[in-house]
């Protein structure tokens, strides 16, 4: 396979927007409602007592390991919008 071929089928197109529109939808809303519902868990003077601070001590990863997600999604979304139109200029939309 030669690596001047530019290739831009309206399945991968179909793909990319659904990729597009799953993270820009429901995905990136959930894991913010996720943390938002976790920081709220992580308050003492909302949920307390010895299984509740097991919950906070994990739940900085947790969170930590959201917003990592949640910021790889964005630039995943990011690069496959580029790479399509830098493919759709170079008239791969065949």
């Amino acid at each position: 396979m030669s690596d001047d071929r530019v290739v831009s089928t309206a399945t991968a197109r179909e793909a990319i927007t659904k990729i597009q529109q799953i993270v820009d939808g429901p995905l990136l809303q959930q894991i913010n409602d996720l943390n938002r519902e976790g920081q709220r868990l992580s308050e003492p003077n909302n949920w307390d007592g010895r299984l509740a601070r097991e919950f906070r001590t994990g739940w900085a990863d947790t969170y930590n390991k959201l917003i990592q997600t949640q910021r790889a999604l964005e630039e995943l979304r990011r690069q496959v919008a580029q790479i399509n139109q830098n493919i759709m200029s170079a008239g791969g939309n065949q």
